[in-house]
């Protein structure tokens, strides 16, 4: 009768070990999906931050003029520029006299090496980088108001937004000695970076602000994305904390890789030349900085997150971590006292993107005290009864 009823017995336990199976898988496919938004996530807030924001977009384009293989590319370009569309050799010979005239040519051949030189030099003087962050600030400007429908359109010519470099132009063939007439000679396309035509307000308009309900909407859902992996992996959250370490140094590894492929294409497609390669890759490191920064944030997430699952988990290195700093973490005082200043230090040294924004610092604070609780709470628990008794002015010591 009992080797009748075991197979029923069995039955009923598998019934009741199916469900768990199928919410043990649940978890992963978050995790899964959550990698996947994530990723899509990083790169629509990058863009988002780098287009829209004016911090940031003012600070990259000091960086931009301050750069040297930039400033070398940039001096290179005007005096080019300068010898495609002034006649120099006629400016040189109507300012020397006449029976020298007849050499204005071969001096202004051998001025364009040493013109290119005060070029350079020129665009290394803080007023004239100031020029360039000013006419980028204010085309900035005029480009956030149109596509958020503030104050009118403004344009310079045509129905074009411009990046006018023009006062820039003449600060430096100041300095090279041809003036401000040498600048009205130049191509309009010189002296100005057409941005956005009129036309195509309407199309910008639409794609920047599903930019930035993107970049913002996936942010938030690849956070609860985790949230719920977490929440609904009972029994088994010390693996699916795992789970989401992995999952975001993954992420990290991904922008990093795609960051990186993305440079050596685009600089060989738009490198003509050893300088110009040099100049167009110190703009794209500049440019997707942010976007690094992210990638590499992401990524020691992600490994604290691994070795926070693993000091929780059963091994017997692990254990005995947890036992050695149990004294500390069974007094708060103690264990938030020293994240408090893990946290002053990491805040201080900025090296996380999250330490540099308000909204992700305030997450950041809540996750690692959330973290260190529920680490309190697993001691405890694992050791119930004080391992020694309670001195007032440090962690506990052993009872002899």
């Amino acid at each position: 009768m009992n080797a009748e009823a075991d197979p029923k017995t069995q039955v009923k336990k598998d019934a009741r070990a199916e469900p768990p199976k199928q919410r043990r898988a649940l978890p992963t496919i978050l995790i899964v999906l959550a990698t996947v938004v994530g990723i899509i996530s990083v790169f629509a807030l990058w863009a988002e931050r780098q287009l829209m924001e004016q911090d940031t977009w003012s600070q990259t384009s000091q960086e931009l003029v301050e750069n040297s293989e930039i400033q070398t590319a940039l001096a290179d370009f005007i005096v080019t520029e300068i010898y495609a569309n002034v006649n120099v050799e006629q400016d040189l010979a109507d300012r020397l006299p006449p029976e020298l005239a007849p050499i204005a040519g071969p001096i202004a051949s051998a001025l364009r090496s040493p013109a290119e030189t005060v070029a350079d030099k020129a665009l290394q003087q803080p007023k004239v980088q100031g020029l360039f962050v000013k006419a980028s600030d204010v085309t900035h400007q005029k480009f956030v108001q149109l596509i958020e429908d503030k104050g009118k359109f403004v344009s310079t010519s045509g129905g074009v937004v411009t990046l006018d470099l023009q006062s820039l132009l003449t600060s430096v063939t100041d300095e090279l000695g041809i003036g401000s007439k040498a600048v009205a000679k130049l191509p309009p396309e010189t002296a100005s970076i057409e941005i956005m035509k009129s036309s195509e307000l309407s199309e910008v308009q639409t794609g920047v602000k599903a930019l930035q309900t993107a970049a913002w909407f996936l942010t938030a859902l690849t956070l609860l994305l985790f949230v719920a992996a977490i929440f609904l992996g009972r029994g088994r959250r010390r693996e699916t904390l795992r789970g989401v370490g992995i999952s975001l140094a993954f992420i990290g590894l991904v922008v990093l890789f795609a960051r990186s492929v993305a440079s050596n294409e685009i600089v060989s497609s738009l490198s003509g030349s050893a300088t110009n390669s040099a100049a167009v890759s110190s703009a794209f490191d500049i440019i997707t900085s942010l976007l690094k920064d992210t990638g590499q944030s992401i990524l020691v997430y992600g490994i604290v997150v691994i070795l926070a699952a693993w000091f929780a988990g059963p091994s017997r290195w692990a254990v005995s971590a947890r036992r050695a700093v149990t004294p500390w973490l069974r007094q708060p005082q103690y264990a938030y006292g020293a994240l408090a200043i893990v946290l002053i230090i990491l805040f201080w040294w900025g090296p996380l993107v999250a330490t540099q924004r308000l909204i992700p610092s305030l997450l950041l604070i809540v996750l690692s005290a959330a973290g260190v609780e529920v680490l309190r709470r697993q001691v405890i628990r694992e050791v119930p009864e004080p391992t020694a008794p309670e001195v007032s002015s440090g962690p506990e010591q052993a009872t002899p």
